[in-house]
């Protein structure tokens, strides 16, 4: 069984993270090399999750501030 790509791996975690109650609205996200380093893969595919989480409206990135998890406002897409 082929292994799940990094990306999704990092969008599951998060998106589990957020629907249990882990990481509430307002909780800042680990940064970019953070995740790297837990992750062990470069920047494109944890760059790849943000995009795709932020696209889902699940977090909301500010330029040289972080990565937030977004207030809610309805249900996540799901991503294939």
């Amino acid at each position: 069984m082929p292994r799940t790509p990094v990306y999704r791996e990092i969008i599951n975690d998060i998106r589990t993270a957020i629907e249990t109650g882990q990481l509430k609205p307002g909780d800042r996200l680990p940064t970019i090399a953070a995740l790297c380093e837990q992750y062990q893969a470069s920047n494109t595919p944890v760059k790849t999750a943000m995009r795709l989480l932020e696209e889902m409206g699940l977090i909301e990135t500010w330029q040289g501030k972080g990565m937030y998890v977004r207030q809610r406002t309805g249900s996540g897409q799901n991503i294939t």
